[in-house]
Protein backbone atom coordinates (compact mmCIF):
# COMPACT_ATOMS: atom_id res chain seq x y z
CA UNK A 1 0.00 0.00 0.00
CA UNK A 2 1.07 3.29 -0.68
CA UNK A 3 0.05 7.33 -1.60
CA UNK A 4 1.20 9.44 -4.61
CA UNK A 5 1.52 12.97 -4.76
CA UNK A 6 2.94 14.49 -8.08
CA UNK A 7 3.79 17.84 -7.80
CA UNK A 8 4.22 20.33 -10.90
CA UNK A 9 5.42 17.42 -13.18
CA UNK A 10 6.68 18.54 -16.38
CA UNK A 11 8.36 16.85 -19.65
CA UNK A 12 9.23 18.21 -23.03
CA UNK A 13 10.67 16.85 -25.98
CA UNK A 14 12.58 19.76 -27.92
CA UNK A 15 10.15 22.65 -28.43
CA UNK A 16 7.14 19.29 -27.78
CA UNK A 17 5.46 19.88 -23.96
CA UNK A 18 4.46 16.15 -23.53
CA UNK A 19 3.06 17.07 -19.64
CA UNK A 20 2.81 20.15 -18.28
CA UNK A 21 2.63 20.94 -14.66
CA UNK A 22 0.82 18.35 -13.93
CA UNK A 23 -0.17 17.69 -10.04
CA UNK A 24 -2.36 14.53 -8.35
CA UNK A 25 -2.61 13.48 -5.08
CA UNK A 26 -4.09 9.82 -4.84
CA UNK A 27 -4.89 8.60 -1.86
CA UNK A 28 -3.56 5.04 -0.16
CA UNK A 29 -5.55 2.23 -1.92
CA UNK A 30 -6.98 4.03 -4.46
CA UNK A 31 -7.57 3.13 -8.28
CA UNK A 32 -7.46 6.35 -9.65
CA UNK A 33 -7.14 6.55 -13.14
CA UNK A 34 -6.33 9.08 -16.12
CA UNK A 35 -8.08 9.26 -19.33
CA UNK A 36 -7.48 10.91 -22.34
CA UNK A 37 -6.75 10.16 -26.27
CA UNK A 38 -3.79 9.20 -27.95
CA UNK A 39 -0.93 11.47 -27.78
CA UNK A 40 -2.46 13.18 -24.66
CA UNK A 41 0.89 12.41 -22.33
CA UNK A 42 -0.98 9.18 -20.67
CA UNK A 43 2.26 6.92 -21.04
CA UNK A 44 4.57 9.44 -20.38
CA UNK A 45 3.16 10.47 -17.01
CA UNK A 46 3.28 6.64 -15.30
CA UNK A 47 6.92 6.13 -17.37
CA UNK A 48 7.91 9.84 -15.30
CA UNK A 49 6.18 8.31 -11.96
CA UNK A 50 8.39 4.80 -12.58
CA UNK A 51 11.21 7.03 -13.09
CA UNK A 52 11.74 5.63 -16.74
CA UNK A 53 12.36 9.01 -18.26
CA UNK A 54 14.20 11.92 -16.22
CA UNK A 55 11.73 14.83 -15.85
CA UNK A 56 12.65 18.61 -16.56
CA UNK A 57 10.50 20.09 -13.87
CA UNK A 58 8.16 19.08 -10.52
CA UNK A 59 8.59 15.92 -7.92
CA UNK A 60 7.35 12.18 -7.33
CA UNK A 61 6.92 11.37 -3.96
CA UNK A 62 5.48 7.81 -3.43
CA UNK A 63 4.46 6.64 0.62
CA UNK A 64 5.65 10.19 1.76
CA UNK A 65 9.18 9.42 0.42
CA UNK A 66 10.55 12.25 -2.29
CA UNK A 67 11.61 9.83 -5.21
CA UNK A 68 12.33 12.19 -8.07
CA UNK A 69 15.68 10.96 -8.02
CA UNK A 70 15.81 7.52 -6.76
CA UNK A 71 16.73 4.80 -9.45
CA UNK A 72 12.96 2.95 -10.56
CA UNK A 73 14.49 0.08 -9.32
CA UNK A 74 13.79 1.40 -5.62
CA UNK A 75 10.88 2.98 -6.05
CA UNK A 76 8.60 -0.36 -5.15
CA UNK A 77 6.08 0.35 -8.12
CA UNK A 78 5.12 -2.34 -10.81
CA UNK A 79 4.49 -1.20 -14.08
CA UNK A 80 2.40 -2.84 -17.24
CA UNK A 81 2.95 -1.64 -20.35
CA UNK A 82 0.57 -1.79 -23.64
CA UNK A 83 3.53 -2.93 -25.31
CA UNK A 84 3.48 -6.29 -23.46
CA UNK A 85 7.38 -6.49 -22.36
CA UNK A 86 8.03 -10.29 -21.70
CA UNK A 87 11.22 -11.89 -21.99
CA UNK A 88 10.67 -13.50 -25.38
CA UNK A 89 13.20 -16.65 -24.71
CA UNK A 90 11.34 -17.21 -21.04
CA UNK A 91 7.52 -19.48 -20.78
CA UNK A 92 4.71 -17.47 -19.15
CA UNK A 93 5.62 -19.23 -15.90
CA UNK A 94 9.19 -17.93 -16.12
CA UNK A 95 8.18 -14.21 -17.15
CA UNK A 96 5.88 -14.35 -13.97
CA UNK A 97 8.38 -15.87 -11.56
CA UNK A 98 10.94 -13.13 -12.78
CA UNK A 99 10.09 -10.17 -10.76
CA UNK A 100 9.75 -12.93 -7.40
CA UNK A 101 13.27 -13.83 -8.17
CA UNK A 102 15.26 -10.26 -7.75
CA UNK A 103 15.29 -7.29 -5.31
CA UNK A 104 13.23 -7.28 -1.89
CA UNK A 105 11.41 -10.11 -3.56
CA UNK A 106 13.83 -12.48 -3.86
CA UNK A 107 13.58 -13.52 -0.29
CA UNK A 108 9.88 -15.80 -1.60
CA UNK A 109 10.41 -19.54 -1.10
CA UNK A 110 9.48 -21.79 -4.45
CA UNK A 111 6.14 -22.68 -2.41
CA UNK A 112 5.25 -18.90 -1.85
CA UNK A 113 6.30 -17.96 -5.76
CA UNK A 114 4.25 -20.94 -6.71
CA UNK A 115 0.99 -19.91 -5.15
CA UNK A 116 1.23 -16.68 -6.08
CA UNK A 117 1.75 -17.32 -9.78
CA UNK A 118 -1.21 -19.53 -9.43
CA UNK A 119 -3.25 -16.94 -7.97
CA UNK A 120 -2.78 -14.24 -10.63
CA UNK A 121 -3.15 -16.86 -13.37
CA UNK A 122 -6.18 -18.30 -12.14
CA UNK A 123 -7.59 -14.81 -11.86
CA UNK A 124 -6.36 -13.98 -15.47
CA UNK A 125 -7.59 -17.16 -16.64
CA UNK A 126 -3.83 -18.23 -18.70
CA UNK A 127 -3.25 -20.96 -15.84
CA UNK A 128 -3.13 -23.32 -19.13
CA UNK A 129 -0.54 -21.28 -20.96
CA UNK A 130 1.87 -21.69 -18.08
CA UNK A 131 4.74 -23.85 -20.17
CA UNK A 132 4.62 -21.36 -23.35
CA UNK A 133 7.00 -19.15 -24.92
CA UNK A 134 5.47 -15.50 -26.04
CA UNK A 135 5.69 -16.43 -29.40
CA UNK A 136 2.97 -19.15 -29.20
CA UNK A 137 0.65 -16.76 -27.56
CA UNK A 138 -2.26 -14.61 -28.97
CA UNK A 139 -2.37 -10.82 -28.31
CA UNK A 140 -4.61 -10.90 -25.89
CA UNK A 141 -2.85 -13.87 -23.97
CA UNK A 142 0.08 -12.17 -23.92
CA UNK A 143 -1.02 -9.03 -22.80
CA UNK A 144 -2.73 -10.94 -19.49
CA UNK A 145 0.71 -12.63 -19.41
CA UNK A 146 2.30 -8.76 -19.11
CA UNK A 147 -0.32 -8.04 -16.33
CA UNK A 148 0.00 -11.20 -14.47
CA UNK A 149 3.83 -10.07 -14.24
CA UNK A 150 2.98 -6.93 -12.73
CA UNK A 151 0.68 -8.31 -10.03
CA UNK A 152 1.99 -11.07 -9.10
CA UNK A 153 4.18 -9.16 -6.66
CA UNK A 154 3.59 -6.81 -4.20
CA UNK A 155 4.49 -2.76 -4.74
CA UNK A 156 3.80 0.45 -2.94
CA UNK A 157 2.14 1.03 -6.49
CA UNK A 158 0.83 -0.75 -9.86
CA UNK A 159 1.26 1.37 -13.10
CA UNK A 160 -1.45 0.25 -15.00
CA UNK A 161 -0.79 1.33 -19.00
CA UNK A 162 -3.88 0.48 -21.43
CA UNK A 163 -3.79 -3.26 -19.75
CA UNK A 164 -7.01 -4.30 -21.44
CA UNK A 165 -6.29 -2.89 -24.83
CA UNK A 166 -5.65 -5.38 -26.56
CA UNK A 167 -8.03 -7.82 -25.11
CA UNK A 168 -11.94 -8.52 -26.87
CA UNK A 169 -14.56 -7.10 -25.63
CA UNK A 170 -16.15 -10.13 -23.82
CA UNK A 171 -12.99 -10.67 -21.91
CA UNK A 172 -11.97 -6.99 -21.38
CA UNK A 173 -15.64 -6.53 -19.47
CA UNK A 174 -14.61 -9.13 -17.58
CA UNK A 175 -10.96 -7.96 -17.16
CA UNK A 176 -12.50 -4.87 -15.69
CA UNK A 177 -14.47 -6.59 -12.59
CA UNK A 178 -11.08 -8.71 -12.04
CA UNK A 179 -8.73 -5.68 -11.49
CA UNK A 180 -11.32 -4.02 -9.47
CA UNK A 181 -11.91 -7.19 -7.50
CA UNK A 182 -7.93 -7.55 -7.40
CA UNK A 183 -7.01 -3.91 -6.48
CA UNK A 184 -9.73 -3.82 -3.18
CA UNK A 185 -8.50 -7.04 -1.64
CA UNK A 186 -4.81 -6.03 -1.99
CA UNK A 187 -5.57 -2.35 -1.02
CA UNK A 188 -2.71 -2.13 -3.32
CA UNK A 189 -2.78 1.74 -4.66
CA UNK A 190 -3.47 1.45 -8.50
CA UNK A 191 -2.45 4.33 -10.81
CA UNK A 192 -4.43 3.24 -14.29
CA UNK A 193 -4.30 4.78 -18.22
CA UNK A 194 -6.44 4.34 -20.69
CA UNK A 195 -8.43 6.29 -23.37
CA UNK A 196 -11.48 4.35 -22.83
CA UNK A 197 -14.18 6.35 -21.17
CA UNK A 198 -15.87 2.74 -20.08
CA UNK A 199 -12.81 1.19 -17.86
CA UNK A 200 -12.63 4.55 -16.28
CA UNK A 201 -16.02 4.50 -15.57
CA UNK A 202 -16.03 1.19 -14.36
CA UNK A 203 -12.51 1.10 -12.42
CA UNK A 204 -12.15 4.50 -10.71
CA UNK A 205 -12.74 5.70 -7.65
CA UNK A 206 -11.44 8.80 -9.24
CA UNK A 207 -10.48 10.42 -12.46
CA UNK A 208 -8.29 12.61 -14.20
CA UNK A 209 -9.36 13.94 -17.83
CA UNK A 210 -5.94 14.54 -19.69
CA UNK A 211 -5.65 17.10 -22.82
CA UNK A 212 -2.29 17.85 -24.27
CA UNK A 213 -0.17 17.18 -21.48
CA UNK A 214 -2.54 18.72 -18.71
CA UNK A 215 -5.26 17.66 -16.38
CA UNK A 216 -8.58 19.47 -17.24
CA UNK A 217 -10.72 18.03 -14.84
CA UNK A 218 -10.34 15.41 -11.77
CA UNK A 219 -13.05 14.26 -10.01
CA UNK A 220 -15.28 10.97 -9.07
CA UNK A 221 -16.89 9.10 -11.94
CA UNK A 222 -20.01 11.02 -11.34
CA UNK A 223 -19.03 14.15 -11.35
CA UNK A 224 -17.04 13.64 -14.42
CA UNK A 225 -20.57 12.52 -15.83
CA UNK A 226 -22.92 14.81 -14.07
CA UNK A 227 -20.28 18.11 -13.99
CA UNK A 228 -18.06 18.55 -17.15
CA UNK A 229 -16.06 21.05 -16.58
CA UNK A 230 -16.19 21.74 -20.50
CA UNK A 231 -16.90 20.29 -24.08
CA UNK A 232 -14.00 18.31 -24.00
CA UNK A 233 -14.60 16.42 -20.91
CA UNK A 234 -18.74 16.10 -21.83
CA UNK A 235 -16.99 14.72 -25.39
CA UNK A 236 -14.66 12.35 -23.50
CA UNK A 237 -17.43 10.08 -21.48
CA UNK A 238 -20.34 8.52 -23.06
CA UNK A 239 -20.67 6.49 -27.04
CA UNK A 240 -22.46 8.16 -28.89
CA UNK A 241 -20.83 11.45 -27.97
CA UNK A 242 -23.04 13.90 -26.24
CA UNK A 243 -24.82 16.20 -28.58
CA UNK A 244 -23.97 19.50 -28.29
CA UNK A 245 -25.94 22.50 -30.39
CA UNK A 246 -25.66 26.08 -30.25
CA UNK A 247 -28.10 28.26 -28.56
CA UNK A 248 -28.84 31.94 -27.60
CA UNK A 249 -30.59 33.92 -24.43
CA UNK A 250 -33.73 35.11 -26.29
CA UNK A 251 -36.82 36.86 -24.04
CA UNK A 252 -35.31 35.08 -20.71
CA UNK A 253 -35.42 31.58 -22.74
CA UNK A 254 -32.79 29.55 -24.28
CA UNK A 255 -33.69 28.83 -27.52
CA UNK A 256 -31.33 25.91 -29.57
CA UNK A 257 -32.34 24.21 -32.63
CA UNK A 258 -33.92 26.94 -34.32
CA UNK A 259 -36.77 27.07 -31.33
CA UNK A 260 -37.24 23.07 -31.56
CA UNK A 261 -35.81 23.08 -27.75
CA UNK A 262 -37.08 26.06 -25.73
CA UNK A 263 -36.97 26.48 -22.07
CA UNK A 264 -36.22 28.88 -19.51
CA UNK A 265 -32.81 29.99 -18.44
CA UNK A 266 -32.18 29.23 -15.08
CA UNK A 267 -32.07 32.75 -12.99
CA UNK A 268 -28.83 30.97 -10.98
CA UNK A 269 -26.58 31.22 -14.24
CA UNK A 270 -26.94 34.82 -15.10
CA UNK A 271 -27.61 34.78 -18.49
CA UNK A 272 -27.85 37.61 -20.72
CA UNK A 273 -29.76 38.41 -23.38
CA UNK A 274 -28.20 37.67 -26.60
CA UNK A 275 -25.54 35.48 -24.99
CA UNK A 276 -24.31 32.84 -27.02
CA UNK A 277 -24.30 28.82 -25.23
CA UNK A 278 -24.21 25.86 -26.72
CA UNK A 279 -26.96 22.89 -25.02
CA UNK A 280 -25.14 19.35 -24.44
CA UNK A 281 -27.99 16.43 -24.13
CA UNK A 282 -26.28 13.44 -23.74
CA UNK A 283 -27.96 9.85 -26.27
CA UNK A 284 -28.57 7.80 -23.63
CA UNK A 285 -30.35 10.62 -20.88
CA UNK A 286 -33.29 11.58 -24.01
CA UNK A 287 -36.34 9.65 -24.20
CA UNK A 288 -38.77 8.91 -26.71
CA UNK A 289 -42.54 9.12 -26.60
CA UNK A 290 -42.43 8.65 -22.52
CA UNK A 291 -45.18 10.61 -22.05
CA UNK A 292 -43.51 12.56 -18.67
CA UNK A 293 -45.37 15.36 -17.08
CA UNK A 294 -43.25 16.36 -14.23
CA UNK A 295 -42.67 19.85 -14.47
CA UNK A 296 -38.65 19.36 -14.87
CA UNK A 297 -39.55 17.71 -18.09
CA UNK A 298 -39.56 19.16 -21.53
CA UNK A 299 -41.51 18.04 -24.24
CA UNK A 300 -40.39 18.75 -28.10
CA UNK A 301 -41.75 16.81 -31.15
CA UNK A 302 -38.98 15.18 -33.72
CA UNK A 303 -39.25 12.91 -36.66
CA UNK A 304 -37.43 9.95 -36.63
CA UNK A 305 -34.63 10.31 -40.08
CA UNK A 306 -32.43 7.26 -39.54
CA UNK A 307 -32.45 3.94 -36.92
CA UNK A 308 -29.36 2.09 -36.11
CA UNK A 309 -29.25 -1.38 -34.03
CA UNK A 310 -26.82 -1.50 -31.50
CA UNK A 311 -27.31 -4.82 -29.95
CA UNK A 312 -29.90 -4.37 -26.90
CA UNK A 313 -29.91 -0.54 -28.08
CA UNK A 314 -31.23 1.33 -31.26
CA UNK A 315 -29.45 4.59 -32.14
CA UNK A 316 -32.01 7.01 -33.10
CA UNK A 317 -31.03 10.19 -35.43
CA UNK A 318 -34.04 12.29 -34.28
CA UNK A 319 -35.06 15.76 -36.61
CA UNK A 320 -35.73 18.49 -34.25
CA UNK A 321 -36.99 21.96 -35.27
CA UNK A 322 -33.74 23.16 -37.96
CA UNK A 323 -31.31 20.32 -36.78
CA UNK A 324 -31.15 16.83 -35.28
CA UNK A 325 -30.08 14.85 -32.32
CA UNK A 326 -28.78 11.86 -31.36
CA UNK A 327 -30.86 9.20 -29.09
CA UNK A 328 -29.93 5.87 -27.45
CA UNK A 329 -33.13 3.82 -26.95
CA UNK A 330 -33.44 -0.17 -25.86
CA UNK A 331 -34.43 -1.98 -29.02
CA UNK A 332 -37.41 -3.51 -27.39
CA UNK A 333 -39.29 -0.19 -28.61
CA UNK A 334 -41.10 0.12 -31.67
CA UNK A 335 -39.22 3.27 -33.41
CA UNK A 336 -39.37 3.17 -37.55
CA UNK A 337 -37.57 5.72 -39.91
CA UNK A 338 -39.61 8.73 -40.72
CA UNK A 339 -41.95 8.45 -37.13
CA UNK A 340 -43.08 11.96 -35.81
CA UNK A 341 -42.04 11.80 -31.72
CA UNK A 342 -42.36 13.08 -29.05
CA UNK A 343 -38.51 13.64 -27.24
CA UNK A 344 -39.11 13.81 -23.62
CA UNK A 345 -35.74 15.75 -22.29
CA UNK A 346 -35.14 15.80 -18.18
CA UNK A 347 -33.86 19.07 -17.60
CA UNK A 348 -31.62 18.60 -14.74
CA UNK A 349 -29.30 16.59 -17.79
CA UNK A 350 -29.32 19.47 -19.66
CA UNK A 351 -25.74 20.95 -19.90
CA UNK A 352 -25.47 24.49 -20.59
CA UNK A 353 -21.55 25.55 -21.94
CA UNK A 354 -20.54 28.78 -23.09
CA UNK A 355 -20.51 29.39 -27.17
CA UNK A 356 -17.79 29.11 -29.20
CA UNK A 357 -15.97 27.78 -32.93
CA UNK A 358 -17.03 24.66 -33.53
CA UNK A 359 -13.34 23.64 -32.77
CA UNK A 360 -13.42 25.43 -29.58
CA UNK A 361 -13.75 23.81 -26.10
CA UNK A 362 -15.78 26.30 -23.74
CA UNK A 363 -16.69 26.11 -20.13
CA UNK A 364 -19.42 24.39 -18.42
CA UNK A 365 -21.90 26.97 -17.28
CA UNK A 366 -24.35 24.77 -15.70
CA UNK A 367 -27.70 22.63 -15.67
CA UNK A 368 -31.06 23.87 -17.38
CA UNK A 369 -32.17 24.20 -13.97
CA UNK A 370 -29.18 25.71 -12.70
CA UNK A 371 -27.93 22.93 -10.83
CA UNK A 372 -27.03 19.05 -11.26
CA UNK A 373 -28.86 16.87 -8.58
CA UNK A 374 -29.80 14.39 -10.69
CA UNK A 375 -28.41 10.52 -10.14
CA UNK A 376 -26.54 8.40 -12.72
CA UNK A 377 -28.46 6.74 -15.23
CA UNK A 378 -29.25 3.18 -14.95
CA UNK A 379 -27.09 2.10 -17.61
CA UNK A 380 -24.11 4.16 -16.15
CA UNK A 381 -25.31 2.82 -12.40
CA UNK A 382 -23.99 -0.89 -13.79
CA UNK A 383 -21.00 0.24 -15.33
CA UNK A 384 -19.93 2.07 -12.27
CA UNK A 385 -20.69 -0.45 -10.13
CA UNK A 386 -18.98 -3.05 -11.73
Amino acid sequence: MGTLKVHDLTKTYGETVAIDHLGIDVRDGEFFVILGPSGAGKTTTLKAIAGLIEIDEGSVEISGIDMTQVEPYHRNVAMAFESYALYPQKTVAQNLASPLKSGRHARYSEQEQTQRINDVTTTLGINHLLDRLPKELSNGQRQRTALGRVLVRPADIYLLDEPLSHLDAKLRASMRAELKAIASRSSTTTLYVTHDYQEALALADRIAVLRTGKFIQIGTPEQIWREPIDTFVARSVGQPEINLVDAVVRGGRVRALGGGIEFAAPAALGLTEGQQLRVGLRPSELMVNREVHDHDWLRVAGRIRLTERLGRDVELDIEVGDGNLIVVERADRPHQEGDEVMLDIHLPNVHLFAGGEPDEDTARLGSALGHTAAPLPEALEEEVGE
